[in-house]
């Protein structure tokens, strides 16, 4: 049995509960016949999964479990007349909370003009939320179309977006995200780019979505027509 699972076992036989700090790597090592370096890409593995937590000169613990909350992505969420993220935490029960940064007329990043399919470092508006669950139209949180979705906000310039496009990918979280997310630098996050475009085919709006693996599991639900 590899080291990973022998920790885990042990957690779910409750040898160690919440709260409890793990015995030394070395300790671990000699019970376990494995070398510390084995131990500490285990526990790694098992921090990223949200199992235990590290603690700056402290040591590792047995996390706290944490209950995930379940993210629908689906067609029926880009509807007229509100933001889908508010709509997302109304079915939960929670109010929606979102700051944002907007930066007018910035240079794309190659990565970014290629998924709008313009010039590289051809100019584009940029906005960066950090959203939580407790303007004029080209500038997303101000004005009057503040926080109505990006459907709304386009159909308010005479562009109508007919579908978007969502490529999913799991990584692990950079040092800024786990700062903003909460979580550990090695945890897992899911990646979403998504790519909104108009009836003319043309790509409007990219976004880069990242959420904790921990703490959300992502459906998605698609509609099925009949005839």
């Amino acid at each position: 049995m590899i080291v990973a699972d022998v920790l885990r076992q042990q957690i779910a036989e409750h040898e160690w509960t919440p709260g409890d700090r793990l015995p030394s790597r070395l300790q671990i090592a000699e019970e376990c016949g494995a070398g510390e370096n084995v131990v500490r890409r285990a526990q790694e593995l098992l921090i990223s999964q949200g199992v235990l937590e590290g603690r700056a000169g402290s040591g590792t613990y047995v996390a706290e479990p944490r209950s995930r909350v379940r993210v629908v992505r689906s067609s029926a969420r880009e509807q007229p007349g509100g933001s889908p993220f508010c709509s997302d935490m109304q079915a939960l029960g929670k109010q929606g909370h979102w700051t944002s940064r907007t930066e007018a007329k910035v240079p794309a990043p190659v990565e970014i003009a290629r998924r709008l399919g313009i010039a590289d470092s051809g100019l584009c508006v940029r906005t960066v939320y950090e959203l939580t669950a407790g303007s004029l139209v080209v500038l997303p949180e101000g004005g009057p179309h503040a926080g109505v979705g990006h459907v709304n906000r386009m159909a308010e310039l005479g562009v109508t977006v007919s579908h978007a496009v969502e490529q999913p990918e799991p990584r692990h979280a950079t040092a800024e995200e786990a700062s903003l997310l909460g979580i550990q630098k090695t945890a897992l996050v899911t990646h979403i780019r998504r790519t909104y475009s108009s009836d003319q085919g043309r790509p409007v709006e990219t976004a880069d979505i990242v959420i904790a693996t921990a703490l959300c599991e992502i459906v998605y639900e698609i509609p099925i027509s009949r005839q």
